[in-house]
């Protein structure tokens, strides 16, 4: 290339993030930017190569031809250049420094947080940086060293650990049980989570020990969940670790508790020798375990019978 069409890295990073957000200011919040330095950094590449990457339409920022041919070659380079991050943070041997930890929302509601707690004034000279999310970290690309997933199973190229299996139930507050009866839910309510707003009932409900209970108002979050059920709105099913905590809350009568998803812990195999890392990995996952009847709690069944 002539030195006038030269690219580097940091110009790549901005327009890989305006090609997959589709706005300006979307793209600038993925990478955490400033939405002026983003457009300036945008029109200085356009410059250099002197000719549009983007077109602007109703739905936002769409690629033009050239554009559209330079996008597998900025996404080939960002990849080599996250590959090559990893190589030098595995290489780290030194017990300090920050790891970078994604997790759901709702483990912020778990012994969880006692256990990052113990880790930190165990191993003063290493910070964590919490990212809490529904979302999944790609730890391929470096969003996070390790992650925190519920799921029931992982297919990511990363390192994993099945830490425990988890347990399920219905919970309510103790106004709202004295109305449960063994009748299987008959006119009683459970909160909707993202079902359509003309259902009444859902697989889950089904699957319940409460297939006549009728789903009623809806949330988009665990926690607004958790607390609208401690006021009485209706049941709503939780992982026992969290439910079983909440002061406002207790598993709601003639159930058993049924199994639920995994807890598992994630890094990506180019970290797996980080010792800050390691250090953080080994010992959350010896806190969990030693607790697993916790997560899988006595009395639980694989399906209702």
């Amino acid at each position: 290339m002539q030195e006038s069409h030269s690219l580097n890295w940091d110009d790549l990073k901005y327009f890989l993030a305006v090609a997959r957000s589709g706005t300006l200011r979307a793209a600038a919040d993925s990478i955490q930017v400033n939405h002026t330095t983003l457009t300036r950094r945008l029109a200085v590449m356009e410059e250099r190569v002197g000719s549009r990457l983007f077109d602007r339409s109703k739905k936002g920022l769409v690629l033009t031809q050239l554009g559209e041919d330079l996008l597998p070659h900025a996404a080939r380079v960002e990849e080599e250049m996250t590959a090559a991050s990893r190589v030098i943070v595995g290489r780290d041997a030194q017990p300090s420094g920050t790891v970078y930890v994604a997790l759901p929302h709702g483990l912020a509601m778990t012994s969880i947080m006692d256990d990052l707690a113990a880790f930190a004034e165990a191993y003063p000279e290493i910070e964590l940086n919490l990212t809490f999310a529904n979302t999944v970290a790609d730890l391929t690309r470096r969003e996070a060293d390790v992650s925190l997933r519920v799921a029931h199973e992982v297919t990511d190229d990363v390192v994993g650990r099945k830490l425990v299996q988890m347990s399920q139930a219905a919970y309510c507050s103790k106004a709202y049980a004295q109305r449960v009866q063994d009748n299987g839910g008959a006119g009683l309510h459970l909160i909707g989570w993202h079902e359509p707003e003309e259902a009444v009932s859902a697989k889950w409900v089904q699957d319940s020990y409460y297939p006549k209970a009728q789903l009623r108002h809806r949330v988009s979050e665990l926690v607004p969940l958790i607390t609208l059920a401690a006021s009485g709105l209706g049941m709503a099913y939780l992982a026992c670790n969290l439910g079983d905590r909440h002061p406002g809350l207790i598993r709601a009568p003639f159930q058993k508790p049924l199994a639920y998803r995994n807890l598992w812990l994630l890094l990506h195999r180019d970290l797996r020798n980080t010792a800050r890392v390691r250090l953080f990995v080994d010992f959350l996952a010896s806190r969990i375990t030693a607790r697993r009847n916790e997560f899988w709690v006595a009395g639980t069944v694989m399906r209702r019978t």
